[in-house]
């Protein structure tokens, strides 16, 4: 406290003032009960200024919070000085920078939210629209078989892509919301590379690409959540057989050391452009090359699955030469 000048200020002219008053005393013969009453007065004219003044200071504190909420940027009031108040403005000023920035991140938030619903609507309304299209022509009498059949399987096909694109999206907000708890068990990687390329074992012969995968001498283990992990490299291989042409391959490798295991998937397709490569993992991002079915979700969950499980996904790539994703889980 005596570190204060305020308080060093008063002290020090309360000193002069009884020095003043002993000085008097000796000097002049003014009675002894004249010059306490002297003293009490200026004693008490000192606390008045010294409390007047701390009322200002802290009026100004009071009228700067009031100032706050109509300002969009924290007034720069930080004090270098000693005392109880200049650190009282140097936390004011701190709490209200991080207020102003929680704002911000509210305000983005808000925004992201706002551009999400937006791109979610656009692409439930496409396969909507569709499915009512192909509902109302399998209404009509006389229409032949194999029409029926063909319109049947679009509807199939299109109900399927919402429900992918339904669970996709609330998986990203159980993970947005922090809601998911992965689990750390041992798992073989040429095991979890063949569970990943389960649900989609039918597109290899449908498309006439070859699906490389060949177990590795020495078993390589990682930690991580089995579940959550190979829908990550579910979503990375779909990418890659999506974008391979007839004729073409997609290989799967892996490896580790003493820092992380090495997932690895290639291809030989069309690879990407150099604009769209620094936005493959965004949310509803759709590059050039984008067939009409894709709504850019299943790399944005793919990255979030990995970076959540102490990994790391990495991805090179140019037009013409094929797209390689690396996958790195951190031990």
């Amino acid at each position: 406290m005596l570190k204060n000048r305020e308080i060093q200020g008063m002290l020090l002219l309360s000193l002069l003032l009884l020095l003043l008053s002993l000085t008097l005393l000796w000097l002049t013969p003014l009675p002894p009960l004249v010059l306490l009453l002297l003293l009490w007065g200026s004693l008490n004219g000192v606390f008045l200024v010294y409390t007047r003044r701390r009322y200002r200071k802290i009026g100004e504190l009071t009228e700067y919070l009031f100032r706050l909420q109509t300002q969009t940027r924290a007034l720069d009031i930080r004090d270098n000085a000693e005392g109880e108040l200049s650190i009282l403005k140097n936390e004011i000023y701190k709490l209200s920078e991080k207020l102003l920035r929680q704002t911000e991140l509210l305000q983005e938030d808000k925004r992201f939210l706002a551009k999400s619903l937006s791109d979610i609507s656009h692409q439930l309304k496409t396969p909507l629209t569709s499915l009512l299209m192909m509902v109302e022509l399998l209404s009509e009498e006389g229409l032949p078989e194999e029409k029926r059949r063909e319109f049947l399987e679009n509807v199939r096909s299109g109900l399927e892509r919402m429900e992918w694109l339904v669970l996709s999206l609330l998986k990203l907000s159980r993970l947005d919301a922090d809601a998911v708890e992965f689990q750390r068990e041992p798992l073989d990687a040429y095991e979890l590379l063949l569970e990943a390329a389960a649900p989609i074992s039918y597109l290899p012969e449908a498309k006439g690409v070859r699906l490389l995968l060949e177990p590795s001498e020495e078993p390589v283990t990682l930690l991580g959540d089995r579940q959550w992990l190979s829908e990550a490299l579910g979503n990375l291989l779909k990418n890659c057989m999506e974008h391979t042409p007839e004729g073409g391959s997609v290989t799967l490798t892996y490896g580790g050391n003493n820092l992380y295991t090495e997932l690895r998937i290639a291809d030989t397709g069309e690879g990407i452009a150099p604009d769209d490569l620094p936005h493959i993992f965004e949310r509803f991002y759709r590059g050039k090359n984008s067939g009409s079915q894709s709504v850019g979700i299943g790399l944005a969950l793919a990255r979030e699955i990995v970076s959540r499980q102490k990994g790391k996904i990495t991805v090179e790539s140019a037009p013409g030469k094929g797209t390689a994703f690396t996958v790195r889980i951190y031990r």
